[in-house]
């Protein structure tokens, strides 16, 4: 994508992108917003805009059908009508413009398909494919026994396993961008694997709990191939590393765990994020907390 030309628009942009991050969001969400509002400035450029005052509800009527004559998703559109809207209301709070056009655009309809859950025999065929492999093992339980995100796997240190006093396990999940730290416990299967993956962890000054053979941090990436080869090898199709995380969710409510407690567990911003998985919720299950090895 071609860098902006008009020095105002440039201008904007990045004091947009400063402020982003002076609030705190993490740098792939800033990096995303950065993506959009460029590619919506240089739309406006091709079309003789020289100033965002002069842009219009019409103007950006015709930026989303532009995105739309070029194939891009409703999904895709959606997302970039909300980093638009984002972009405007900054301009409006810092006196850039008098009126926000960008309150009236609508985002377009599409469906939105249900969180991926795995069902027991999907997750137990996981389980049973990922036993020769320590490392792998010992993620996959983490993973699908606390429900945290691929991205928190990856940071954890060595530090980050804890216990209470009492003698309650948990792993330390640090602040990151507007996501704020959080204590999450782990149970017995959980504990276990991650100690036997302890047992055989090569020797390394690096303190990252996940590391390559050759004592490196085990990346993001890494991680999605080695989880995705797992799926295949277990015959389980259509499935990604945040079902993991989905069927945790799930799970523990349909255990009669609260909507406010699993919210806090995963870290969502928002309550509304997980009443979403309400719906997957089977009520006829007795109200138990307990974990996926139970089943």
């Amino acid at each position: 994508m071609e860098k902006i030309t008009n020095p105002d628009f440039a201008k904007q942009q990045n004091n947009f992108i400063d402020e982003l991050r002076s609030k705190g969001r993490s740098e792939a969400t800033v990096i995303a917003y950065a993506k959009d509002i460029e590619q919506l400035l240089n739309f406006f450029s091709s079309r003789g805009t020289l100033r965002l005052q002069q842009t219009s509800i019409e103007d950006l009527e015709s930026y989303k059908k532009h995105l739309q004559d070029n194939n891009y998703t409703p999904k895709s559109i959606s997302r970039k009508i909300n980093s638009t809207r984002t972009f405007y209301r900054y301009l409006l709070e810092n006196t850039h413009i008098k009126d926000n056009p960008a309150e009236k655009l609508a985002h377009p309809k599409f469906e939105t398909k249900p969180p991926r859950v795995l069902s027991e025999m999907e997750y137990r065929a996981l389980r049973d494919v990922s036993r020769v492999d320590i490392r792998l093992y010992s993620i996959v339980e983490l993973l699908l026994q606390t429900g945290i995100r691929i991205g928190e796997l990856a940071t954890l240190t060595l530090d980050d396993v804890r216990n209470t006093k009492d003698g309650i396990n948990y792993i330390y999940i640090k602040a990151s961008g507007s996501h704020p730290a959080r204590k999450v416990p782990i149970n017995k299967s959980a504990k276990k694997a991650i100690d036997e993956y302890l047992a055989i962890r090569p020797e390394t000054e690096e303190d990252t709990l996940y590391v390559t053979k050759n004592g490196r941090p085990l990346l993001v990436r890494n991680i999605r191939t080695t989880i995705d080869k797992a799926f295949e090898r277990a015959g389980i199709k259509n499935a990604k590393v945040n079902d993991l995380r989905n069927t945790f969710i799930a799970h523990h409510l349909s255990n009669g765990v609260s909507l406010v407690t699993v919210s806090k567990l995963v870290g969502h911003k928002r309550l509304s994020t997980t009443e979403k998985y309400l719906g997957l919720v089977d009520n006829n299950k007795p109200e138990a907390e307990k974990s996926l090895k139970d089943l």
